[in-house]
């Protein structure tokens, strides 16, 4: 019942953006192992709610900075000479992006910009930036072992197929 509530909630705090074409492109890039970018997105959004929520800290911007953090729209495994630096680089793109598209508090935009502290040597400003920076790293870990596939994290990545359906064509009798 309890995790019921906290995923509709979940939900309400993201609805907006997760129904968006810009958002949903990030579907069509793999980000570790066989996790798309959305889905890793998606998994980093809803752990940092869910410790921000536990804290007493502002799930809402944890939920939607965590949605938006890699909102960089580029395949970066393409070998690219300009992906070298990736990992350095990609918070300030994923930024300009979600900024272009939407309209975001002071604290979304420092957890974009700065979830992959240390590499982003500017201390983030907001305890809410830490913990998506953590849950970054968490979820990471766990997509590259293949471990998210377990337990409820499946029902973080349901919510992603739920809204990436399209319905299939009435077919005529």
């Amino acid at each position: 019942m309890v995790f019921a509530k906290s995923f509709v909630q979940f939900q309400s705090c993201i609805k907006d953006l997760i129904e968006t074409p810009v958002v949903r492109t990030m579907n069509n890039f793999t980000q570790h192992s066989l996790v798309t970018t959305l889905e890793h997105c998606l998994f980093v959004s809803y752990v940092s709610f869910l410790i921000c929520k536990f804290l007493g800290l502002n799930y809402y911007a944890a939920a939607r900075g965590g949605l938006l953090h890699d909102l960089f729209l580029y395949d970066w495994h393409d070998g690219h000479r300009d992906r070298r630096f990736h990992g350095f680089t990609h918070p300030k793109t994923a930024l300009m992006n979600a900024t272009m598209h939407f309209t975001l508090s002071h604290m979304e935009q420092d957890i974009i910009k700065k979830h992959m502290w240390p590499l982003t040597l500017v201390l983030p400003r907001y305890r809410e930036s830490y913990v998506v920076s953590l849950a970054d790293k968490i979820c990471c870990v766990l997509e590259v072992l293949g471990l998210y596939r377990l337990v409820w994290i499946r029902r973080i990545m349901l919510l992603h197929s739920k809204f990436s359906e399209v319905p299939a064509p009435l077919k005529s009798v």
